[in-house]
Formats: C-alpha cells, structure tokens, sequence
C-alpha cells in the first residue's frame, strides 16, 4: 500500500486527490493546523501542526516515513526550506505543487509545454512558485531530491467561483447590474475541474519515472471567458446578463489588488499541451467541462446561503469599472 502525506488537503485542489487517494487504496495521512476548508473522507489520518514550524512538525509526525509527500501549502523558498528541512531523508518522493502562471507571460507561443520558460514579471506569487522550483531542482542535482514538480493552472470546484468577484458576481447577475469582464471577454482560459486534476496528480505518485520531472496538470478544455461567464449566468438563472468588458490594464490601475493576476495570467489566452503527464497517466482526460461545473457551482453556493457572500467594496469598485467601460 502507497502512503502519502498531503500538507493541506482540505483546498480546492488537494481535497480531490486526497478523495482520489483513498478510492485508490492509498493510506493517506494529512497534516494541517486543523482548519479544514473541506471535509476529509474516512480513512484519512489527520495531524494537526504547523507546517512553517519544523521542530512542532517533527514532533508531530514522529519517526514516520512516507512513499510520497505532497506539498501544496508552500509558496516561497522559505518554505520549501522548512519542508525539506523536516522531510529529506524520509520520503521517496516530495511532490511539489507549483504553479502553471510560471509560464512565461504573455507566452510566445501555444500551447504551453514544459519547455515553456518560466518567467512573470507580472506577478510576484509566480515568481516565487519559480524560485522554489529552482531551489528543490538545484537540490535534486547536487544530492539526489527525489522531487517531482506540478504545475496547476486554474483549477476549481464546486465551492470556488472563477470570477474576478466571485460569488458578488453572480448577485450582480441576478440583481440585473453589469458585471464585468477583463478585456473583449474572447481570450481563450484553460479550467480544471479538481476531480480531473486529482486522476493526474495521483497517476504520478509514487512513480519512479516522474521523479526530477515537472508536469503541467490541466485539462484540455479552453473557453472563452464569455462563455464562463455565460455558463454562470445559465446556472444563475439568468438569461441575458449585461457583460461590461473592461480592458485589463484599467481594471489593474483601478483594482491594483486583482492586477497581477490579470496581467500576469487571465489577460491572456492560455491553452496547454498536456501529452507529458498523458503518456505516464492515460487515463487522465478532460470529463468535466465548465458548462457542467458551473451548474456544480450554483448548486452548491444555492444550497448553502451562508456562503453567498457580497464583498461589498468590491461590488462598489465594479460599479466604478462599469462606468469605466461605459465611457
């Protein structure tokens, strides 16, 4: 039996592939500071720790030793270096999740493969996914780091709304007020459901051959962002949302907290090769495209009020932007 030891586990992402791990047989361990976002299933052992605390999580997991761990909560070279800190030595595989927004921006050209550089100046959080890779990489060269690197583009499921606004969107939708989206709205996006991600994350633990690898994970479902839009609206009960485009410099001049994240990924058409992790994990397809996922969506955010949320500075500076674009 493969064990695996998720740090996190209970994100949009590492949810699924801890759902995914058990139905496998694996014997999966997660260790988090007990906050879960999402339920874990039965089956799993949980620990409670600090994972930017070494010594607290050494303690915590005792002499354990794991076929595969799975860093999804580190996001900067510091924090590798705890990890690697607490787990050398007592893994043969540390799997670390990176980021797909890494890819060189605006890409010279697509699809994006692993051969694509890495390079954002847009974004810092991109740009720290790329040193953390450069450091596990230059650790794997000079004294054998059995690391294998993931790079995720947006993934999403049924509790997280791909919008710049989120769930203040679909109330804009529903209360008749213009909702806006970046640029002409005909960019091609790149969304992974996390149930799909997670038959490709799991395809590659605990396999010899991925070790010193990276893989991009993402489906090959790429529509525009007016028809993401568009599905939400569907969902939402709303037939004929008023879609104000704003061009993505504007909204980052008028919105700098969403910037980076426009100028260094969604302004941009982004659309994957994904035949490096198809060829070790065939299996791993595209079964959930988002006119589907949106209906997830409403769904769930309909059953559950008290997770319809409106950021109501947000909800002010889009009527800002739409004025903006209506000028």
């Amino acid at each position: 039996m493969t064990s695996i030891l998720y740090l996190g586990g209970t994100g949009t992402i590492s949810a699924a592939c801890v759902r995914r791990s058990i139905e496998r047989g694996h014997d999966v361990t997660v260790v988090n500071r007990g906050r879960a976002r999402r339920a874990l299933p039965d089956g799993v052992t949980e620990i409670t720790a600090d994972v930017r605390d070494a010594a607290a999580l050494k303690s915590a997991l005792g002499g354990r030793e794991f076929d595969a761990v799975a860093d999804f909560l580190s996001f900067t070279p510091e924090h590798v270096s705890t990890g690697l800190e607490v787990f050398e030595g007592r893994t043969d595989q540390y799997i670390f999740i990176s980021s797909a927004s890494a890819y060189q921006k605006p890409p010279a050209q697509l699809p994006i493969t692993e051969q694509t550089p890495l390079e954002n100046p847009f974004w810092q959080y991109s740009r720290d996914k790329i040193a953390c890779e450069e450091l596990l990489f230059g650790a794997q060269r000079e004294r054998g780091l059995p690391v294998t690197v993931i790079r995720p583009s947006h993934t999403y499921d049924e509790q997280s709304i791909p919008t710049i606004g989120g769930w203040t969107d679909i109330a804009r939708m529903r209360a008749g007020k213009p909702v806006i989206v970046h640029g002409d709205g005909t960019s091609l996006w790149t969304i992974t459901h996390s149930d799909d991600f997670a038959v490709a994350f799991t395809g590659l633990v605990a396999r010899s051959e991925s070790i010193g690898e990276a893989y991009t994970i993402t489906g090959s479902h790429a529509p525009t962002w007016n028809q993401i839009y568009g599905w939400l609206a569907d969902a939402a009960g709303v037939s004929s949302p008023e879609l104000v485009h704003v061009a993505s410099d504007t909204i980052a001049a008028l919105a700098p907290e969403v910037g980076p994240t426009l100028l260094g990924d969604k302004a941009h058409s982004i659309v994957f090769d994904n035949a490096k992790v198809q060829a070790l994990v065939p299996e791993f397809a595209t079964t959930i495209t988002f006119d589907e996922g949106a209906r997830r969506i409403l769904a769930h955010f309909d059953g559950d009020p008290e997770s319809q949320v409106v950021d109501s500075d947000r909800d002010a500076q889009f009527d800002r932007l739409a004025a903006a674009g209506a000028a």
